[in-house]
């Protein structure tokens, strides 16, 4: 009887995540779409699950959209942490990165085009934000000891960097995946430490997590 019991809720939430993981795709392709006005019965429909039964899990649009953001960061932090543990070279561990969260991110394309600026920021949300930020800089700060990372650029470069990296076209699937890895492969080149002779600064200073802050975020009365 244990075993039938405990495995209920081991089950509800595979269940869950299931949907989860449904709702948050087709919410990205129609918010891409449709922006923030389309209808969460679009979301619903589009993921195959009923409006009660999102509605149980995300009373509000809103709601849904927060969780997408905090899943969307708890993931560049697990892939992060992957890389680092798995990678014993800092610049590959810093190209698997680059390459997983591009190759994982799905279609619709990022988050912050579509709800930037709409959703404050909730302690969840800061947690989220803070576990990324120490990942990244952990990721940066890797790279930059060994000498493979050019100097000038830092952690809060990475998510606008990923932004630019993965901008919605019109195509999907494999061939939207390889064109944002082809321009991912021309990107890093430019990471490199600059050779004698070549520019040694980039064109204006970097972000500062402040102002990512500003970009995500609702502004605080």
């Amino acid at each position: 009887m244990g075993e039938t019991y405990e495995g209920k809720p081991r089950g509800r939430q595979r269940e869950a995540d299931r949907n989860d993981a449904r709702l948050f795709q087709a919410a990205r392709e129609v918010f891409a779409e449709r922006g923030w006005d389309a209808p969460v019965s679009e979301i619903a429909r589009r993921a195959g699950i009923g409006m009660g039964s999102l509605y149980r899990r995300y009373p509000s649009k809103e709601l849904l959209a927060q969780r997408m953001r905090i899943a969307g960061m708890e993931q560049l932090v697990a892939q992060v942490r992957t890389a680092l543990a798995e990678e014993p070279d800092p610049w590959a561990a810093l190209v698997r990165f680059f390459r997983d969260a591009l190759t994982d991110q799905g279609a619709g394309g990022p988050l912050l085009p579509l709800v930037g600026g709409r959703l404050p920021a909730t302690d969840e949300v800061r947690t989220a934000a803070e576990r990324l930020r120490a990942a990244l800089v952990d990721l940066v700060d890797s790279a930059h000891r060994a000498g493979v990372l050019r100097a000038d650029f830092t952690s809060a470069d990475i998510p606008l960097l990923l932004e630019h990296l993965a901008p919605r076209i019109p195509v999907t699937g494999e061939r939207a995946t390889s064109l944002h890895l082809r321009y991912l492969d021309l990107v890093l080149a430019g990471l490199r430490p600059p050779a004698p002779g070549q520019p040694m600064t980039l064109h204006g200073p970097g972000p500062q997590w402040r102002e990512l802050r500003e970009l995500w975020n609702m502004p605080e009365s």
